[in-house]
């Protein structure tokens, strides 16, 4: 049988443990949080560099002298 001093050292351990573990849970939490955020925001820069690659490429096929526009000039 444990004594009092080993009950109340194992009691004082089990209770840094648990406030070790509610510090974890909330740090996951947040990064959690941050990373959905983050993949958001990834999602919306996607999305709008498509556009822009879009209008890009619109924009190019309008312009005159456009079908040489990729070609490397005669003295490269």
């Amino acid at each position: 049988m444990p004594t009092d001093s080993e009950l109340e050292h194992l009691q004082g351990q089990l209770i840094e443990l648990q406030t070790q573990l509610a510090f974890q849970e909330d740090t996951i939490a947040g990064l959690n949080t941050a990373l959905a955020a983050q993949q958001q925001d990834l999602n919306l820069l996607k999305r709008q560099w498509n556009l822009l690659k879009q209008q890009y490429s619109e924009l190019q096929q309008q312009l005159p002298g456009s079908e040489f526009a990729d070609e490397k000039p005669p003295h490269y």
